[in-house]
C-alpha cells in the first residue's frame, strides 16, 4: 500500500507540474531558471555590442565621406589657385616648375586613395561582425522563446548543444568577386588624380 500511495503521489505531482504554466515551471527549477537568466543577460550584452558596432560603422562612413570631400576640395582649390597664378604672372610657360604641384597632387591623391581603401576595409569587417552578432542574437532569442514555451519539457542538453553547434559550424559564405564597389571607388579616384595632373600640366604649360 505504501508503494502504491507513493506512486500515486508521484503521478499527482507530475500532473500538477504539467498543468503549471511553463514560466512557473522554470521558476521552480534551478537549472532552467539559471539558464534563462544567463541567456537573457547574454541577449542584453549582444544588443549592446550591436548598438556599439552600428555606431562605429556610422562613424567610419562619416570619415569616408570627409575623405571624399577633402579629395575634391583639395584638387578644385589647387587647380583654381594655379589657374589664377598663371593668368596673373608672365605669359612665358612654366613647364619646368610643373613637377612641383604635380608631385604634391600625386602624393595627396595616393594618400587619400589609401585612406579610403583602408576605411572601406574597416567598414566591411565591422559589417561582417555586426551580421554575426545579429545572427547570434536571433539564435539565442529562438532558444529563449522555446524555453519559455516548453518549460520543463525543454531539453537542456539537446538545445544547448544545438546552439553551440550552430555557432561553431557557422561558415561564412564567401562570394568570389572579381570586382567590388571598393575597387571601382579606388579606380575612380585614381582616374580623377590623373585628370588633375593633366589639367595642372595644361594650365602651367599653355
Amino acid at each position: 500500500m505504501s508503494n502504491t500511495d507513493e506512486q500515486n503521489r508521484t503521478r499527482t505531482s507530475i500532473m500538477e507540474w504539467k498543468h503549471m504554466h511553463p514560466l512557473h515551471q522554470i521558476a521552480e527549477t534551478p537549472t532552467h531558471k539559471l539558464l534563462l537568466k544567463q541567456w537573457l543577460k547574454e541577449e542584453e550584452l549582444i544588443h549592446g555590442r550591436i548598438v556599439l558596432k552600428e555606431t562605429q560603422i556610422e562613424s567610419v562612413r562619416k570619415e569616408i565621406t570627409m575623405l571624399y570631400i577633402f579629395f575634391f576640395l583639395f584638387h578644385s582649390t589647387t587647380l583654381m589657385l594655379l589657374f589664377n597664378s598663371s593668368s596673373t604672372t608672365a605669359t612665358t610657360p612654366q613647364c619646368h616648375r610643373s613637377w612641383i604641384p604635380s608631385l604634391c597632387s600625386l602624393v595627396f591623391s595616393l594618400g587619400i586613395i589609401w585612406a579610403v581603401r583602408y576605411k572601406s576595409d574597416v567598414e566591411v569587417h565591422m559589417e561582417k561582425m555586426l551580421l554575426r552578432e545579429k545572427e547570434d542574437k536571433g539564435m539565442l532569442g529562438k532558444c529563449v522563446e522555446e524555453l519559455k514555451k516548453k518549460g520543463l519539457e525543454f531539453d537542456l542538453l539537446k538545445e544547448v548543444d544545438a546552439l553551440r553547434r550552430a555557432k561553431s559550424l557557422r561558415v561564412e559564405a564567401k562570394e568570389v568577386r572579381k570586382w567590388s564597389s571598393r575597387d571601382f571607388v579606388s579606380l575612380f579616384f585614381f582616374s580623377m588624380s590623373c585628370l588633375s595632373l593633366a589639367v595642372t600640366r595644361v594650365i602651367l604649360c599653355s
